[in-house]
């Protein structure tokens, strides 16, 4: 045994045999060991303790109820100010750090049940969270010709997204006609966030980067345009050859773009992946790098997960929304099904869709829904999802997929040509906030009902699905230098839209945390639409905002076990499972055992 190993099991004993601090003083009073006893708590806490410890999140907590076997990945968070503090106490035990998260105050390390012990019982530790997988997955679909654009009510001119960068934090980008030379910048995140040349052994990506900036340049007349057909594109590979990675390195990408806005002029991150919910949004780590990048003025829009269908019982259940879908501030998008049609009437929310309200904290998501089932974008020439999908193939040059990742990315498109026309119309005010893009983006949305003609309700379509027509109507309306508490809509817009032929009448509500906030609220210009509001936090609101009809689910406190919407039981947490279904008949998981520390795809 190491003289670390040796010191660290002197310090394990110490926290768990609770003995005076006195005492523990003359044992530790070995150099920097005797300066970090002030962190520790001495409460007992052995490992099978800690299965049910406040810091560690639901699948670490099952990890050291097991026995902890082996060594678990995990993201160790500080408490404000002691990273440090931390380290030394990682430097001590002798555990290589694997990585640091300079913004959410992180570390990222492999740990054995000594070292969890450790870790969770000094007090300079804020919680400890599994580096999750994340993953995505992209269905096939047969192809057909349709226009996203032309649905979205897009002008088939302008705008096109000129000038807006956006960070697709996804498995790469391969180069392409189609991209030209709008991809500026491209990091690996899997080798050590190197600069390198584009590449996509995957796939996915590339589809992502298609649906949001594709130009069509190959398609030989077919309409493949993403939203954004001119938009400046950065890939940021976090995902390998199988379209799975890790927690932190997302972090680290959603980080480096934050820290590089301003290089590489990104406005907006796409995460079109995810992994399942194990802890509040305010403990999330991968949430916690969404707000602060939120904060700092970029719009972040996240698919919602494919997680709304229940195969056993045959229909689509709820609080399937995966991390970092459950942000407050990210634009989190489920899937719309548009029948490969340019007119509204007949779109259905896809049935795999994740619905709301996110795990733990019970948040109203999705935010909004798009087109996500069955679109035609870039292929990646030789990636797995190429060769595995033969079928999904649209000519030499293209791959037709579905999914929450497809509708995200439409999102992310729009939100450049949103941020486009507003700057065009009003270039010396500034920047749309990511609150305000929401608010836009919700307030202008097309309500959509299912087969029977049933509206879908809130935690499954959200506000309604995306109109890009009208949001561009708003983009272009809304002056952001009035002072706040004043009208800034320049000029009168009426709240409907002609797509195809088609007269839609706006949805004119948004889903503000757990309220519906009707009516006039984004004519004016709120401090809830201000950079670094929290979006959902009532206290933003003045006195003279009404609001409508209170979404209500009962008190967030309990979702850690359960959730009710309404009157209906939607589903609980059984075991290491989290179901839904029925009262009666709760038989179905959502995302499966929580043991597999993160599987849930896009």
């Amino acid at each position: 045994m190491t003289l670390r190993r040796a010191l660290a099991r002197v310090l394990v004993f110490v926290i768990t045999a609770s003995v005076p601090a006195q005492a523990s003083a003359q044992l530790l009073s070995l150099g920097p060991l005797q300066s970090l006893l002030g962190s520790i708590n001495t409460s007992s806490c052995t490992l099978p303790l800690l299965g049910s410890s406040p810091k560690l999140d639901a699948a670490v907590q099952r990890w050291a109820r097991l026995g902890g076997s082996g060594t678990v990945r995990v993201i160790v968070s500080a408490q404000g100010g002691l990273l440090g503090t931390v380290k030394t106490i990682v430097s001590l035990l002798g555990v290589p750090l694997l990585n640091e998260l300079v913004g959410i105050n992180a570390i990222v390390l492999d740990v054995d049940g000594l070292t969890l012990s450790t870790l969770a019982c000094s007090t300079a530790v804020a919680s400890i969270s599994v580096d999750a997988v994340v993953g995505v997955t992209g269905d096939a679909a047969p192809a057909a010709a349709y226009s996203l654009r032309s649905t979205l009510g897009v002008p088939s001119a302008t705008p096109n997204g000129n000038g807006v960068g956006v960070a697709v934090i996804d498995s790469g980008i391969a180069p392409s006609a189609d991209f030209s030379n709008r991809i500026v910048g491209f990091i690996d995140f899997t080798n050590g966030a190197k600069l390198t040349s584009p590449s996509d052994a995957y796939g996915h990506g590339t589809h992502v980067a298609g649906l949001i900036a594709g130009s069509a340049s190959l398609a030989g007349g077919a309409d493949y345009r993403g939203a954004g057909p001119s938009a400046l594109l950065v890939g940021m590979k976090v995902l390998d050859a199988q379209g799975k990675g890790r927690t932190s390195d997302v972090i680290r990408a959603v980080e480096y773009a934050t820290a590089q806005r301003a290089k590489y002029g990104i406005k907006v991150i796409n995460l079109s992946l995810g992994h399942p919910i194990y802890e509040s949004a305010g403990k999330d780590p991968l949430v916690r790098a969404v707000e602060a990048a939120s904060k700092a003025g970029i719009v972040v829009v996240a698919a919602a997960g494919n997680l709304g269908f229940n195969a056993a019982g045959g229909e689509s259940g709820y609080g399937g929304i995966t991390s970092p879908g459950n942000a407050p501030s990210a634009i989190t998008v489920g899937a719309v099904m548009t029948k490969d049609t340019t007119t509204r009437a007949d779109d259905e929310v896809a049935p795999y869709s994740s619905r709301g309200p996110s795990w733990y904290d019970g948040f109203a998501k999705p935010d909004i829904v798009a087109p996500g089932h069955g679109l035609v974008s870039v292929a990646a020439s030789g990636s797995t999802l190429v060769t595995q999908y033969p079928s999904a193939r649209v000519g030499a040059n293209y791959l037709k997929l579905s999914g929450t990742s497809m509708a995200a990315a439409v999102a992310s498109g729009t939100v450049a040509l949103l941020l486009e026309a507003n700057r065009s119309a009003h270039p010396n005010a500034p920047a749309l906030t990511p609150n305000a893009v929401k608010a836009i983006l919700q307030y202008s949305s097309l309500r959509i009902r299912d087969a029977a003609g049933v509206d879908y309700d809130d935690l499954s379509q959200g506000a309604g699905s995306l109109n890009a027509a009208g949001a561009l109507d708003l983009a272009r309306a809304i002056d952001t230098a009035v002072p706040v508490g004043s009208p800034w809509w320049s000029t009168t817009v009426m709240p409907s839209s002609s797509i195809g032929g088609e007269t839609y009448v706006w949805s004119e509500h948004i889903v503000w945390g757990t309220h519906i906030v009707w009516g006039t609220s984004i004519y004016t210009n709120e401090q809830a639409w201000a950079l670094g509001a929290t979006w959902g936090g009532s206290a933003v609101w003045e006195t003279h905002i009404v609001w409508g009809t209170d979404v209500v689910w009962g008190n967030a406190a309990t979702w850690a076990t359960h959730i009710v919407w309404g009157t209906n039981y939607i589903g609980e947490v059984e075991g290491d499972h989290i179901v839904w279904g029925t009262a009666d008949d709760p038989s179905s998981t959502v995302w499966g055992s929580l043991a597999e520390a993160g599987t849930g795809g896009q």
